[in-house]
């Protein structure tokens, strides 16, 4: 039996997902959290095999660090990201973080069974759609680093180089030389082009 945490903020959609799982007879679901801080403390106090995590919440914790806390901990359950989100950022991070597999929501029922069944034993589990941006965003020259994702989605929210540097914890220098590599990357010379292109490379979430 396959023992799942249910990870999404939402209750209609954590009810339609432990609806479909349940009716597998190798899954069960034995816990459900609204918010990724609830996530990483069930999965330490709760016998689970496999943690479904949502990338947005509520609050300060999202899914990346909420999937790395996780992966961290003594006997780690696995990982399985499903979101609606699909970012080079969004898919990066989770990967870099320890997920063992990446789905959208809108995946067919039979995907999600086999991608839960796959990520339970440690094998990876990506979506076609995703796998296949992945194997190019690796591959490209100009692909931003998760980091440099993070400073260019708060450029994109109007933030200032200060305002970012306090977010992430770095100093205004800081953020201006990852701006540097951002531009030279993205072949741009202002901070509105860089995200415009950004967004266009689905490097960054649209807004």
């Amino acid at each position: 039996m396959i023992r799942l945490l249910l990870t999404d903020d939402h209750p209609v959609v954590r009810a339609g997902i432990r609806a479909l799982l349940e009716s597998e007879p190798d899954l069960e679901v034995v816990a459900e959290a609204p918010t990724a801080e609830d996530a990483v403390r069930l999965a330490a106090a709760s016998d689970v095999d496999l943690v479904l995590m949502d990338l947005q919440f509520p609050g300060a914790l999202q899914g990346v660090e909420a999937t790395r806390r996780i992966r961290s901990l003594d006997g780690a359950p696995r990982v399985l990201v499903l979101t609606n989100y699909d970012t080079d950022a969004d898919i990066l991070g989770a990967i870099e973080a320890g997920a063992s597999g990446y789905l959208l929501k809108d995946a067919p029922p039979a995907e999600l069974v086999a991608a839960v069944r796959a990520a339970a034993i440690g094998e990876s589990a990506l979506a076609p759609g995703v796998s296949s941006r992945l194997d190019a965003s690796l591959g490209r020259a100009e692909r931003l680093t998760v980091r440099e994702a993070e400073v260019l989605s708060l450029v994109a929210e109007g933030r200032s180089n200060r305002d970012i540097g306090r977010a992430l914890f770095l100093s205004e220098a800081t953020v201006k030389s990852h701006l540097v590599h951002i531009f030279a990357k993205l072949g741009v010379g202002s901070r509105t082009a860089a995200v415009a292109r950004a967004r266009e490379l689905g490097a960054i979430r649209a807004g």
